[in-house]
């Protein structure tokens, strides 16, 4: 293939926070190196019925699931069309929205059916990139490295706080990553207890008082004790955080504490050089300068646009590599046994 051609790929993204549907229209092109550019983006908020079903489907027996995968499928595939109008595109690189996701189990599952998208739209789609790797022993999480490797290679540290806070760290040509710690999925589970669906800014959070009993349960949790590679997942977060946050009442006390944990724990990891912070939480102005306070690196807040669709950017770039017969999960970073070239391709 030659190495020149303009690959136009739209990326679709539902992250674990559940506030919507991110959808990237982007053009990639490798000169020397990768080269991309972001000509449109938009997220799709999620109806009341939607932040339901999702938050539920992981409760559900396996027929509700398939039933929802198909919906949920036509819903992207709708809101494609919406998005794209008269534009065309050379294909769609979904990565979905997680249901479960216990690779220890080997178990992983992302609805957005696929060819329920292609049905809708017309137009080739790639889904399915993290059972693959799980099926090599991998975690299938994250994916997002190769995308910081080739796309963001001025920065030893790409941070990206989104459901959970996760850190691409760059040595050379090599890439590591892992998952950090919970972040939106907590911030927003409290905000929600106080009549909000996020924290703007920060506000509520530096309204409250640092709990330092809660810090303390928060940064003694055993996955902070176990050497990479390792994911998160909701399971997890039900099951060690929020059997801690339920211990306490102050919910402006919790999310300050919150916020304190998250930037102690992303300090950690982020020494000297530069970090790039992408991200919902990199729009939490309170949370940024805790991270900034508290560690050493030079953090760098990038244009809104890479902040809210960079996850969604490197899930078409993914794919991109995906069609070119490139590797697109690294081993060093998920703990497979290989590299591979991981999604699934449905032709229109």
């Amino acid at each position: 293939m030659n190495n020149n051609i303009i690959h136009r790929v739209l990326g679709v993204m539902s992250g674990t926070s559940i506030d919507g549907l991110d959808i990237v229209l982007c053009n990639f092109i490798k000169d020397e190196k990768w080269k991309f550019e972001i000509e449109d983006a938009i997220t799709f908020k999620y109806s009341e019925f939607w932040k339901d079903t999702l938050r539920e489907l992981p409760y559900k027996k396996i027929k509700k699931i398939k039933e929802i995968d198909i919906i949920y499928g036509q819903f992207i595939g709708e809101k494609i069309n919406l998005f794209l109008g008269n534009r065309t595109v050379d294909f769609i690189s979904c990565h979905g929205h997680t249901v479960f996701h216990q690779p220890e189990k080997k178990i992983t599952l992302q609805i957005g059916n696929g060819k329920e998208i292609v049905k809708k739209t017309n137009i080739k789609t790639i889904n399915n990139f993290r059972s693959l790797d799980v099926s090599l022993g991998g975690q299938g999480a994250p994916l997002v490295p190769i995308g910081d490797l080739y796309l963001f290679p001025n920065y030893k540290f790409c941070v990206n706080i989104g459901g959970f806070a996760n850190i691409s760290i760059k040595n050379k040509s090599k890439i590591t990553a892992y998952d950090i710690c919970p972040a939106n999925i907590a911030l927003n589970k409290i905000s929600e207890k106080i009549g909000f669906n996020y924290d703007n800014n920060g506000n509520m959070a530096k309204r409250g008082k640092l709990n330092s009993d809660l810090l303390h349960k928060l940064n003694n949790v055993k996955f902070y004790k176990i050497n990479g590679p390792k994911s998160l997942g909701k399971e997890w977060f039900e099951q060690e955080i929020t059997e801690i946050l339920n211990n306490y009442k102050n919910e402006y006390d919790i999310l300050n504490t919150l916020c304190e944990h998250i930037a102690l724990q992303i300090s950690l990891h982020t020494k000297k050089y530069e970090t790039l912070v992408t991200g919902g939480g990199a729009l939490n102005r309170y949370l940024v300068n805790r991270i900034k306070f508290h560690s050493s690196s030079k953090i760098i807040i990038p244009n809104k646009k890479i902040i809210e669709f960079k996850e969604a950017l490197i899930f078409a770039f993914l794919g991109v590599l995906k069609t070119r017969n490139e590797i697109n999960c690294l081993k060093s970073v998920t703990g497979a046994s290989r590299n591979s070239s991981t999604g699934d391709i449905h032709l229109n």
